[in-house]
Parts: C-alpha cells; structure tokens; sequence
C-alpha cells in the first residue's frame, strides 16, 4: 500500500484534477488516510484470497453510482477484477495476470525483465499504455499530525520523548527467514543505548516473543508490539531518530515517513521492493541461495542474517545518521 502512494502521485503530476478513490483492505485504511493524493478510501468488505462473487457482485453495482471513468488495478487476480468489471467503469487497466481478457479493457502485458520492481508495475499502470521506457517513481509521504503522534504517546502511557530514539521493527509476518536474529537487535540496541537513545519497539501481537527477548537482552526499552493501531504506529514512527527494520511493511512506513532507515535483507531481494526514501541503507550479504524468497531456510542455517553482524547493520545506521 505504501507503493502504491507512488502510483497516486504519479497519477496527480499528469493532472492534479482527478479524484482518487482506492478500493482496499481495512486495515490498510490508517496510510490511506495519510495520503493527500487519495480523496476516499473505500473499505474493501472481503479478505485475501476470498472470491464471493455476491458481495464482489453487490460492491460494483455500488460504485457505479460513482461514475468512475478509469479503476486501475495492482493486484494481478481474476477476482479482483471483478468489481471493476460490475461497477461498468469504462476504462480497465492492469496486467494480464490471471487470464483477465474480457474484464480488463486496457489489459497490458508485464515485462518482469523489463520492470524490475514492483513499484515501477504499479506506476506504469498510470502511465499511457504505449510508454516503453522505466518510469521514473515518486517518493512515498505519509503525512503525519504531530498532535496525533503526541496523544498516542499519551494513551499508550510513554511520557514525553526527551532523548533520540532508536526504533526497531524485528518482526516479518512472511516467516523467519526474513527475521534478523533478536540477539543481534539486542546488541545494536544496546549500544545505541549506552550512548544516550532511548529504544522503542514496533510490531503486531506476533512479534511479542521477540520483543520480549530484546527486552531481557537490553535491560531497558518500551516494547509497542501489540499495543498499537496501524495508525498509532504510523505516528510514533514519525517521532523516531532512526529505524532499523526487517524486510516488512513497517520498514516501508519508516521510508514513507522519511525516518533514517537501515533495512535488513535475508530471504527477500532488495532490488524489488527497497525502502524508497533517500535516508535509507540496504544490509544484505547477497549470499549465491539469496534470495530464495522462502518463509524458512531451505538449507536449514539461516546464515544469510545470522552471518550478518552487528557491526555491519551498525556501520550503515552510523551512515544514514550523518
């Protein structure tokens, strides 16, 4: 969802006039809400994977009193074509994907050599049809309300911030192999610790376990896992002096928020979803079985993040603080 503000800015610079409604999860709504290009987000009433072709059916038939005059679609399913489809929105754009031919009427064929990442997908879909070229990508900015940041800060009974504050997102709902090791977080906290930073910890209910050992490592910290809305987390972000963040979609709200960032790569590829602020370093050791893109070590060690040090992770934090 963060890339796809990319898309929304790119879709304004052509014509500031348009009204952008984005059809989408719920819990996505919160960065929605911190987009200025969006006008209306619109709760999408079904979860991933779901087809229910009532409801699907239902929704379109709702947005055509809207009277869009183009949907543009980022997901590459059959079904999420759909409603587009339903609600009669005369102009359909997406990529092929799952043999949308009928439901699409500006359906386009994805060169994966040609568009590398998957932000240029998203914002060439808002280009015209014919451009052959790499698009250039707009940076994702969350707009964050200070007072909002400050009344979280306040519900979640934190004090007033008064010394930098190092924030650290150890979690990844993909699986582990996307996890830097909580010993190795534990160690960089501690150090930005003893130099006067305050620790802060994000992340969902999931994250709880490996929190709570950075906890006990460190001796000290306020850990946030499970604590917070998307939109409370979204706003503390923007008060942090520094992020070191797995491959997840907090470390993409980090970028959006212009925090200084160090992204930790293990299992995922860097050149296809990097953060996409210019405040950010990318740490990977681009081992030859990285990346596998699996949610568990194929070969069983894990050494792609447990062989990346400390030091390492530290060394980049130390270069985006200059």
């Amino acid at each position: 969802m963060v890339m796809a503000q990319s898309l929304f800015i790119t879709l304004k610079q052509r014509d500031p006039e348009p009204q952008i409604d984005v059809l989408a999860p719920g819990w996505s709504l919160p960065l929605l809400e911190r987009m200025p290009e969006v006008t209306d987000a619109i709760d999408m009433p079904l979860g991933h994977g779901k087809l229910d072709f009532k409801t699907r059916w239902q929704l379109g038939r709702e947005l055509r009193d809207r009277h869009y005059d183009q949907a543009i679609l980022l997901p590459n399913s059959l079904k999420s074509a759909l409603t587009p489809f339903w609600a009669k929105i005369p102009q359909r754009t997406g990529w092929l994907g799952e043999m949308r031919y009928g439901l699409l009427n500006d359906a386009r064929k994805l060169d994966k050599s040609h568009l590398t990442m998957t932000v240029q997908r998203f914002v060439a879909l808002g280009l015209a049809a014919d451009f052959q070229g790499i698009p250039q990508i707009p940076t994702p900015k969350l707009q964050v309300d200070q007072a909002a940041a400050e009344q979280a800060m306040q519900i979640l009974g934190m004090g007033e911030k008064k010394r930098p504050v190092l924030a650290l997102c150890p979690g990844a709902e993909f699986g582990p192999a996307k996890r830097w090791p909580e010993a190795h977080y534990a160690e960089l906290a501690a150090r930005k610790m003893k130099q006067g930073w305050d620790l802060w910890m994000f992340g969902s209910a999931k994250d709880q376990p490996v929190c709570a050992e950075i906890i006990k490592h460190t001796g000290g910290g306020i850990d946030l896992s499970g604590r917070t809305s998307l939109a409370q987390a979204v706003d503390l972000l923007s008060l942090a002096d520094a992020v070191v963040s797995n491959d997840s979609g907090l470390m993409h709200v980090a970028a959006a928020l212009d925090r200084p960032l160090v992204a930790v790569y293990g299992s995922s590829d860097p050149g296809f979803t990097p953060p996409l602020n210019d405040r950010s370093q990318v740490v990977t050791l681009g081992l030859d079985c990285s990346p596998c893109f699996k949610r568990e070590c194929p070969k069983g060690h894990l050494k792609c993040l447990e062989a990346l040090t400390v030091d390492q992770v530290e060394e980049a934090l130390n270069g985006v603080l200059l």
